[in-house]
């Protein structure tokens, strides 16, 4: 009988209570080896955890050369408790089989820290730093993120789509697009879904949602930004401001939270973190994006510190104002809304106070990172012919679209969660680098 490395136990508790022997056969990858001279110990890994198994003499392939670390075994043998090995059981091997025997010279310590690996060493060595646990552990943790994503959005009666990522033009006006050949013409990958969202929204299905890649060419390299990322973008329609999508937000993330904390506890464990509980996330502050600016300035000048005056909201502005709202009020998300119209792209809905210099945007700010933009999006399409002139643009460039609001499109809007970067945060990692597979930046299409 086969069975995970966490079963192992509870196989050596039912042998003993009814008095019998039982042989299980567990299959995995050698983790780490003890070698004692007249027997050995050898710690096999599997998608479950780990088991100790036990040799009365040193374990050796077909050829008789010995283990090596990650060799892809199977052994079977009596399962037994035993209060100091991992999972408080072990394996006394009575047969072994190698399936394929690792080489010696590994290029990356799968069993070894990974907070202490540098970035550069996990991600050069991609394919190897995938089984180390903690690593691992990443990965499953955010396809807890996506699957409550999902699960939330369709109790509330969202609709799940799939759009092209192969587009005539950008959605903010053709910028940071990466060109791809397409036939005798020249197309781009898609930065966001967004006109694409607002187009199911206004074809009846009015609550949608897309968990996809989306792309930005942008020259950054730091531990925030990355060219390919997973978008989870929302879009909904008879809205009447961004608070209701900040709401819906606030909805989505403690669902999120709350499966995170339920399902992944063992992960957070490898990285000492933890998820804001559903008082926490109800509790996050709403800010008006000027007031906001000022409450960051004013924290660092409290502060004494040597930050320069900041006259956006810029990295340093979104840690300063995650620390005032857990100190202040119990959370360390807090959203800014209320953007300047020069901040947000030109479809964004204005605010009718204020002369119009305000929108119905909004960012979330979690643990000193944005996560989220997002805003009502302008739906007249009167009003949305009037805007491109001042932002440089022409009602040719958008084809299609303006027969969506030509003939009736209701009011909307949505948001996108950075899947990358909510994890990062959930666990509290240095680079958002770490919590992508397989990385896309100015330097790494590989592997």
């Amino acid at each position: 009988m086969r069975v995970l490395a966490a079963g192992i136990a509870e196989a050596a508790r039912s042998g003993a209570e009814a008095e019998i022997v039982v042989e299980v056969e567990v299959s995995g990858w050698v983790h780490r080896i003890r070698d004692m001279g007249g027997v050995s110990f050898v710690v096999l890994r599997d998608r479950s955890g780990f088991v100790q198994l036990v040799f009365s003499e040193r374990p050796v392939d077909a050829k008789g050369e010995a283990l090596t670390p990650e060799s892809v075994i199977s052994a079977r043998g009596v399962p037994s408790l035993n209060e100091k090995a991992p999972g408080g059981a072990e394996l006394r091997v009575s047969s072994l089989e190698v399936f394929n025997r690792a080489a010696p010279e590994l290029p990356y310590q799968v069993n070894g820290d990974a907070a202490r690996t540098g970035i550069e060493a996990i991600l050069d060595n991609r394919l190897l730093s995938l089984r180390n646990p903690a690593i691992r552990a990443i990965f499953k943790v955010q396809a807890v993120i996506i699957e409550a994503f999902a699960e939330y959005l369709r109790a509330e009666d969202f609709t799940e789509i799939k759009t092209s990522k192969l587009v005539g033009s950008g959605t903010e006006g053709g910028t940071n697009l990466f060109e791809v050949e397409y036939f005798d013409r020249k197309v781009y990958l898609a930065q966001s879904p967004q006109f694409y969202k607002e187009i199911m929204v206004a074809s009846g299905l009015e609550r949608v949602f897309e968990i996809a890649p989306a792309y930005r060419a942008e020259k950054h390299d730091t531990p925030r930004h990355l060219n390919e990322y997973i978008s989870l973008d929302v879009e909904m329609g008879f809205i009447s401001s961004e608070k209701d999508l900040i709401e819906l937000e606030k909805g989505l993330l403690c669902h999120i939270f709350e499966k995170v904390a339920s399902k992944n506890g063992a992960e957070l464990a490898l990285w000492n973190a933890s998820v804001p509980d559903a008082e926490a996330v109800a509790a996050s502050p709403v800010v008006p994006y000027e007031e906001a600016l000022r409450l960051a300035n004013d924290e660092a000048a409290r502060a004494g510190g040597k930050t320069a005056r900041m006259f956006d909201i810029n990295p340093e502005a979104e840690r300063i104002l995650c620390e005032w709202a857990l100190r202040e009020k119990g959370s360390d998300l807090i959203f800014v809304n209320e953007f300047p119209r020069r901040y947000r792209p030109f479809y964004t809905y204005p605010l009718e106070t204020g002369g119009g210099t305000a929108t119905m945007s909004f960012d979330a700010l979690f643990r000193g990172l944005e996560i989220t933009t997002g805003g009502r999006r302008q739906h007249d399409y009167s009003a949305f012919l009037e805007a491109l002139p001042k932002f440089g643009l022409k009602p040719e460039d958008f084809g299609g679209y303006l027969t969506l609001l030509k003939y009736g499109c209701p009011p909307h809007g949505g948001f996108a969660v950075g899947c990358e970067r909510l994890t990062q945060k959930i666990l509290g990692l240095a680079s958002v680098k770490e919590a992508s597979l397989f990385p896309r930046d100015r330097r790494r299409v590989e592997p």
